[in-house]
């Protein structure tokens, strides 16, 4: 088991250090499939591999002076998603209480489908798409305010839906809108993290399983950023769309695990 969630981690972390999505889009439904653990723990696993990992390709971006972050529009969404961050990781909490985590599992596994499917199409025909330029701080902090919620919720960090909110809304192209996307995750899932230590909400799990999970975020993100430099924005949009479509078919399944068997 500890050699397949190590191995989940870092191929996760490596497309997600890639494309910008955090990894989580991909831990969390993939170890949901498995059933090995319930779906507070993997959320909780799932969120602080990619806190791992986003933190790491942050400081090393910021240390060799290649970070493309835009601090002015960046900072009010970081800001908005660590808020967001609190509120979502409490508004799980209240679903595990009242509801089955079987039933909150097909829940999260519903609105990520959603979301992935909306990220695809949005990424297939985003060329043909006029986008926005917002900056104004309170707009921005609005929008990382619904981001935060919604990874914080999920449990995936970022996911997809960055991604397109950055295009949309900001008119970054790829590498950018995967740069300020992990700054992005890095804040919400900090506060998610901080959330859940002061409300003693923290799942019981290996801490073993903790460490390898964390080092094979790590580890992914050192291979992602020594990828990304030698792809174009082409080729990172068609890792994208090839991961939306891994993603769609998985929660599909999650769905039905979770309601039927």
């Amino acid at each position: 088991m500890y050699i397949l969630f190590f191995l989940i981690s870092f191929v996760a972390s490596v497309s997600g250090a890639i494309c910008g999505i955090g990894g989580g889009v991909i831990i969390k439904p993939v170890l949901d499939s498995f059933g090995l653990l319930d779906v507070k723990t993997i959320s909780f696993l799932s969120g602080c591999t990619v806190l791992a990992m986003s933190g790491y390709s942050f400081l090393i971006s910021k240390i060799k002076k290649e970070s493309l972050v835009d601090m002015r529009i960046g900072t009010p969404l970081a800001v908005g998603a660590a808020v967001g961050g609190i509120l979502g990781k409490n508004f799980f909490q209240s679903l595990v209480k009242f509801f089955d985590q079987n039933k909150v599992g097909a829940i999260q596994a519903g609105i990520l489908l959603a979301m992935t499917l909306g990220a695809l199409l949005y990424t297939i025909y985003k060329d043909k798409i006029k986008t926005l330029s917002l900056s104004n701080f309170v707009v921005c902090f609005l929008v990382g305010l619904i981001l935060g919620v919604t990874s914080s919720f999920l449990g995936i960090g970022g996911g997809p839906i960055n991604l397109v909110v950055l295009f949309f809304f900001f008119s970054m192209d790829t590498k950018v809108a995967a740069q300020n996307s992990l700054y992005i995750i890095l804040f919400s899932q900090i506060t998610s993290l901080l959330n859940s230590m002061i409300t003693s909400t923290v799942p019981d799990f290996s801490a073993f399983l903790l460490v390898l999970m964390i080092a094979g975020g790590i580890l992914g993100g050192f291979c992602g950023r020594k990828v990304n430099k030698h792809l174009n924005n082409h080729k990172v949009d068609l890792l994208f769309m090839g991961l939306m479509i891994v993603i769609v078919l998985i929660n599909i399944y999650n769905i039905y695990r979770f309601l039927v068997l």
